[in-house]
């Protein structure tokens, strides 16, 4: 069987969902109004959480780096796919798609840890108020930030590094709206059932630890929550972190879906389908879901549009 790389072929050619769809065109334009959504919301969350001062707390300091996360994640798929599509262009040359590999499993990694480190953050609010401040102090928040982006970026260096290696058949349609590790074993000609299972580990690895995190921190606080005397202070428990919950039940299930379960059980449709569910719907959802159910998040905002109409005026 002949063999090609980056030196013998131009790139890889992207059969994504567009393609395959029965309106591609009014797909594509959903796509567009979901991108401009999460740039949107997400930019603005952002802009809110930096310039107002009653949130620079470790809760929204999180959040802006969720907010960050999803704006790069979107950004990296989105805009080429909707390209693509207009221009009828869906190549992708070897280093691009090197590129999207290791920057969608960089930002995924870190989104993945991040929400674990959110959870921590409403646990130990919501169970041990009085020690926030300081079981919550500048060190360890920013401990919580970079950790993400560092473990992360190291895991995605070494799998990209990894995949890449591997010689692709003569076919060089990627099934799939993105390049993405699953999608790539299928065009690789020497057995990569050994790498599957390391793939697997990750996948474990990366989801596993941090959603049993996630689930002990919302039974302790939901057991916390239903023996407090005031019923106010209880809805606004129930509310963050319910918001908290919808997000993490969107991610981890795409992800889970994605990377740990067997080769055997996706299909191309089946990959297109949650891989737009997590690269372009979640990241336009994050920023309502949070921003919408949380006063303090719209009360900053109208303060922030607030002075800019003075500064306007002025």
């Amino acid at each position: 069987m002949e063999h090609w790389n980056s030196t013998l072929g131009s790139g890889f050619i992207l059969m994504g969902i567009l393609n395959d769809s029965g309106s591609p065109g009014l797909l594509c334009a959903t796509m567009t109004v979901l991108y401009t959504l999460a740039l949107t919301s997400n930019g603005l969350l952002l802009l809110v959480i930096t310039m107002d001062a009653w949130l620079h707390v470790p809760m929204y300091l999180l959040l802006r780096q969720l907010s960050l996360m999803d704006l790069l994640f979107t950004s990296v798929v989105t805009p080429k796919a909707i390209m693509d599509f207009l221009l009828s262009e869906n190549t992708i040359s070897f280093g691009g798609c090197a590129l999207q590999v290791f920057l969608v499993l960089t930002l995924g990694g870190a989104e993945d840890l991040l929400l674990a480190f959110m959870a921590y953050d409403r646990y130990v609010a919501i169970c041990h108020p009085l020690n926030y401040m300081v079981l919550m102090r500048p060190k360890v928040c920013w401990l919580m930030v970079t950790t993400p982006w560092v473990l992360a970026s190291l895991s995605a260096l070494g799998h990209t590094l990894y995949i890449m290696h591997f010689s692709f058949c003569m076919s060089r349609e990627i099934s799939h709206l993105l390049c993405e590790i699953p999608p790539l074993l299928k065009l690789a000609c020497a057995d990569t059932s050994r790498y599957e299972l390391m793939v697997y580990m990750m996948g474990v690895t990366f989801l596993i630890p941090p959603f049993v995190a996630i689930l002990v921190s919302y039974s302790v606080i939901l057991l916390t929550v239903f023996h407090m005397p005031s019923n106010e202070g209880r809805q606004k428990a129930l509310a963050t972190c319910s918001s908290h919950l919808t997000v993490v039940g969107m991610f981890y299930g795409a992800a889970t879906f994605m990377y740990v379960l067997p080769s055997s059980l996706h299909s191309p449709k089946q990959d297109n389908i949650i891989s737009v569910f997590y690269t372009i719907v979640t990241p336009a959802l994050n920023p309502l879901i949070y921003s919408l159910r949380n006063k303090e998040v719209m009360g900053a905002l109208r303060r922030v549009l607030q002075k800019y109409m003075l500064w306007t005026h002025s």
